[in-house]
C-alpha cells in the first residue's frame, strides 16, 4: 500500500494512543466475533463455517459468493436465447460471435479498474456498484433490434464479469492465509456455478415459462428483467448487511485513524510492474477464458449441430457450469494443505 504521509502521521498517533491507554479496547465495529480469530492478521478468521452466516466473515464470504453468483446471471442471461435472437433480428452467426467476444473483452478493461478501487474502497460498495449499473443495460435486452444493438449491449453486460475481483479481494481480507485458498476458492466456484445454472434457469426454466402466455420473440425481450431486478436488489442489499473488513468499513476505519488512505494509481502501479501478477494473467486467461466460450457457445452449439429445442440445449449446456461447485473449492483446499507444509512453492505446485 502507499499512503499520503498525513494519512502516515494520523495512523501513528492512534497507536500511540492506544498504546498509552494500555487496556483501552480497539475502536473496532466487533468486539467478539463467532469465527476464531488471528490478531497478529488484522482479526482475519482462521476458520470457515458454511453454515454460519454472522458477520463480519462469514457474511461477507456468502455475500460474495451469491453476488458473484448473480453476476453471472446478469452477464450470461442472453446466451442461451442467442439461437432465437439471431433469426428474429436477422443477425448472423459471425455477428452473434462478435458480440460474445465483445461481452468478455468489457470484463478484462473492468477487472484492471476494479483491483486498485477494492484497495481504497473495498469490495462491499463496488460489488453494489457494479450490479445495480449492469442489471440497467440487462433489462434493456428488450429493445435491441440490430446487431449494432446487440455488440453494444452485451458490452455495457460483460462489465458485471469484474465482480470476481470484488469476490477474490473480500474473502481475502476477511480470512488469513491459512484458509484463504479454500475461501477464495469456494466463493469463486460457486459464484462460477451462476454460469451454468444461468443456462437452466433462463434457456429451460423462464424462457418457456415466458412463451406460455406470449410469442418466443417477446418472451425473449421480456425475460431479462427477471435477472435485472434481482441483481439490482442484490447489489442494494449487500450494501446494508456486511461489512468491508473484519474491524469494519473502510470510510469509519480511516476516520478512527485504523486504516491509512490507500492510493489507487499506486496500488495498480504495484501490481502492474509485478512480473508475477503477467504470469498469472495468461495461466487465468487460458483457464477462465475456455470457461467463458463454453458458456458463450453451448447452447447455441447444441441447437445447431444436434438439432435441440432452445430448452434442451440450454439445460446440456449448464452441465459444464456445475462443475464448479466442488472444483474450485478442492483446488483451493489442495493449496492451503500444500501451502502449510511448502509454503507458496506449495501453492505453485497444485498450480502446475
Amino acid at each position: 500500500f502507499f499512503f499520503s504521509s498525513q494519512s502516515k502521521l494520523l495512523f501513528k498517533r492512534t497507536i500511540a494512543t492506544m498504546a498509552e491507554e494500555g487496556s483501552a479496547p480497539e475502536p473496532k465495529k466487533y468486539q467478539t466475533y463467532a469465527l476464531n480469530v488471528d490478531p497478529d492478521q488484522d482479526d482475519k478468521a482462521t476458520e470457515i463455517k458454511l453454515c454460519n452466516f454472522s458477520r463480519p466473515h462469514m457474511r461477507a464470504f456468502h455475500c460474495s459468493w451469491w453476488c458473484f453468483f448473480i453476476a453471472f446471471f446478469i452477464w450470461f442471461a442472453i446466451a442461451p436465447l442467442l439461437s432465437e435472437i439471431g433469426p428474429d433480428l436477422g443477425i448472423s452467426k459471425k455477428e452473434i460471435w462478435t458480440s460474445s467476444v465483445v461481452s468478455v473483452a468489457g470484463t478484462i478493461t473492468m477487472r484492471f479498474i476494479l483491483g486498485p478501487l477494492c484497495d481504497k474502497y473495498g469490495a462491499r460498495v463496488l460489488f453494489t456498484a457494479v450490479l445495480c449499473c449492469c442489471a440497467i443495460p440487462t433489462a434493456c435486452t428488450g429493445l435491441v433490434n440490430t446487431a449494432t444493438g446487440l455488440i453494444v449491449l452485451r458490452l455495457f453486460i460483460g462489465l458485471v464479469g469484474g465482480t470476481f475481483v470484488m469476490c477474490q479481494y473480500w474473502t481475502s481480507r476477511m480470512f488469513t492465509k491459512e484458509v484463504v485458498g479454500t475461501a477464495n476458492a469456494i466463493v469463486g466456484g460457486w459464484g462460477n456455478l451462476g454460469g451454468g445454472v444461468t443456462q437452466l434457469i433462463m434457456g429451460s426454466v423462464l424462457f418457456p415459462l415466458f412463451k406460455t402466455g406470449m410469442s418466443s420473440e417477446m418472451a425473449w425481450r421480456t425475460v431479462s428483467i427477471v435477472p435485472a431486478v434481482i441483481g439490482f436488489a442484490s447489489g442494494v442489499a449487500v450494501f446494508f448487511i456486511s461489512d468491508d473488513a473484519p474491524k469494519g468499513n473502510y470510510g469509519e476505519l480511516k476516520k478512527k485513524g485504523m486504516m491509512p488512505e490507500v492510493s489507487a494509481a499506486a496500488s495498480f502501479r504495484t501490481g502492474a510492474l509485478n512480473l508475477n501478477t503477467w504470469v498469472l494473467f495468461l495461466q487465468y486467461g487460458c483457464c477462465f477464458g475456455v470457461e467463458l466460450t463454453m458458456n458463450n457457445a453451448a447452447a447455441l452449439y447444441f441447437k445447431d449441430a444436434f438439432g435441440q429445442t432452445t430448452e434442451g440445449a440450454a439445460a446440456i449446456a449448464s452441465i459444464f457450469g456445475w462443475m464448479n461447485l466442488v472444483a474450485r473449492g478442492v483446488g483451493g483446499w489442495m493449496s492451503d494443505k500444500a501451502n502449510a507444509k511448502m509454503g507458496m512453492r506449495g501453492r505453485l505446485w497444485v498450480q502446475t
